[in-house]
């Protein structure tokens, strides 16, 4: 007898993916990709020696004597004033255009693709973009009306941040199911100038890109690998301010600092001024002196670092409820990173997200698991807008899907085609650019683009084919931002975008900010 197999059922977003048509995963990346090892993060209560801390603790401030040699000795600023960075390295081949992020022909993101391409892009008839209830602008750049990455954006955000948001998809081929792809642009943003005031860069992976694909090997610079941060105990364990903020409060911790500053100012002022390098010895000394009080002022607070104390993040007016912030590990790990980043701690930062090799002959799984990579990437949005920075928020994937065509009619599949195999033709990344002086006018929102049948133009920018120019892209823009495109030959000499006309061609928005922030 004939017994007709189901359809596959959605997976829940933590469920490893067991492909039929794959080996078993033997490397970490693999792992990742399917699943198998998701992003960490934990939640844990008050150490015992917060119970010795004063409850008052309020936030102290420098007397204006070591204000004033904060500067001198390079604590003057939160970081290195550049546009705050962070990127999404959702691993295993993500459907990014079509279904998510439109992508058109040479004409832009609504020069609109043939009936056969929206299908391979998981797209049936009676959803297709041209028609133009499908079309949603509120983030600059057009997203298909049922995107899981839309919606879950349009989840953690309010309207006003959405309407000061815009961006560009770049039309980008980049190979399947493997993190030899030189994807992460975090070293190239360290050398543009991003930098913080604890690390330089941070990801929540312990690789040497933070994430699960690689970093172009000529950008590499081992004294600013990342430090990995998935979870609020790496965030509040940086930085060590010592007993005294636990036993006294942090504004009597702050003033004895203070003292032993002055005291050791006045000492040296006293040694024999024939001593070799004297001023250099005392300058050492009295930066030393400065630096702990100044440490012991910004983070003898708990609260400065942790995320989990955080009102903006969590609780009942924050991003998240303690309900969901506590059920779910991505959204502790993204709060650990967008504290950071957002708040100049960290100059640029990589949040993988594993599980997004999602051709699973169904079309649940990879809405669910769109919905909450669009969750943690509105989360990082509406978190720069409450603390009233610029955010530069890149989205990219190792390679990508496509539908042939059959119908997944579940209530999670939402009417939309299965996700039937891997298909490096329709890859795309995108970013989106948050500025609290108003939405960015776009130049393009498209960069690069698709034929007709929804593959890639391999000739249609020089990212479209080679992903270590369009991290080099990435750069641009991120330089752009700034009004310092034309820099970018000389920050990165023998890159692959051509001459400054063709450089201008390759850039989406234009600078929000003059120089730094």
């Amino acid at each position: 007898m004939f017994i007709k197999r189901s359809r596959n059922k959605a997976l829940a977003n933590h469920q490893p993916l067991h492909h039929p048509d794959h080996r078993r995963p033997i490397t970490r990346r693999e792992f990742i990709a399917q699943g198998f090892r998701a992003g960490t993060a934990t939640v844990f209560g008050a150490s015992a020696l917060s119970l010795f801390a004063n409850p008052r603790a309020a936030q102290a401030a420098l007397s204006s004597d070591l204000e004033a040699l904060k500067s001198s000795c390079g604590l003057g600023v939160q970081g290195a004033g550049k546009i705050p960075f962070i990127c999404f390295d959702l691993a295993g081949g993500a459907n990014i255009a079509g279904s998510n992020v439109l992508m058109g022909k040479s004409g832009g993101q609504q020069d609109f693709l043939t009936t056969a391409g929206y299908n391979r892009l998981g797209l049936p008839g009676d959803m297709l973009p041209n028609d133009p209830a499908f079309v949603n602008q509120e983030l600059g750049l057009a997203f298909h009306t049922d995107s899981g990455f839309l919606r879950g954006i349009q989840a953690r955000t309010g309207a006003g941040t959405r309407a000061a948001t815009n961006g560009a998809i770049i039309a980008a081929r980049s190979e399947n199911d493997t993190g030899n792809n030189p994807h992460n642009p975090m070293y190239g943003i360290y050398r543009a100038g991003a930098d913080g005031s604890l690390l330089s860069l941070i990801g929540s992976r312990s690789s040497d890109s933070g994430g699960n694909s690689l970093a172009p090997m000529d950008l590499i610079d081992p004294e600013a690998r990342p430090t990995k941060v998935d979870r609020r105990t790496d965030v509040t364990g940086l930085v060590d301010v010592g007993d005294l903020v636990g036993l006294l409060d942090q504004s009597d911790a702050v003033a004895v600092m203070e003292s032993i500053q002055r005291i050791s100012d006045a000492k040296m002022n006293r040694v024999n001024t024939q001593i070799t390098a004297d001023e250099v010895i005392k300058d050492l000394v009295r930066c030393g002196y400065v630096k702990s009080a100044d440490l012991a002022d910004r983070f003898g607070d708990p609260s400065t670092l942790d995320p989990d104390l955080d009102p903006d993040i969590v609780g009942p007016g924050g991003i998240f409820t303690s309900a969901q912030y506590n059920g779910e590990s991505e959204f502790r790990k993204t709060a650990a990173v967008m504290k950071l980043v957002v708040n100049g701690f960290a100059g640029a930062g990589t949040i993988t997200m594993g599980g997004y090799d999602y051709h699973t002959g169904e079309r649940g799984t990879g809405e669910r698991r769109d919905f909450l990579a669009g969750e943690c990437m509105g989360a990082c949005l509406e978190y720069a807008a409450r603390r009233n920075m610029p955010l530069m928020m890149y989205v990219f994937s190792d390679g990508s899907v496509s539908s042939n065509g059959r119908i997944d009619d579940s209530a999670e599949g939402r009417g939309k085609g299965e996700w039937t195999g891997d298909n490096q033709q329709t890859a795309a990344s995108f970013f989106l650019v948050y500025n609290p002086n108003g939405r960015p006018a776009a130049i393009r929102n498209q960069i690069g683009y698709m034929r007709a049948d929804a593959s890639v133009e391999t000739a249609s920018s020089p990212a479209a084919n080679n992903v270590n120019q369009l991290v080099q892209t990435v750069l641009l823009n991120y330089m752009a931002l700034h009004g310092e495109q034309g820099n970018f030959g000389t920050t990165f000499p023998g890159h692959g975008l051509g001459n400054a006309t063709l450089q201008d061609s390759l850039i989406a928005l234009p600078g929000i900010v003059s120089g730094t922030i």
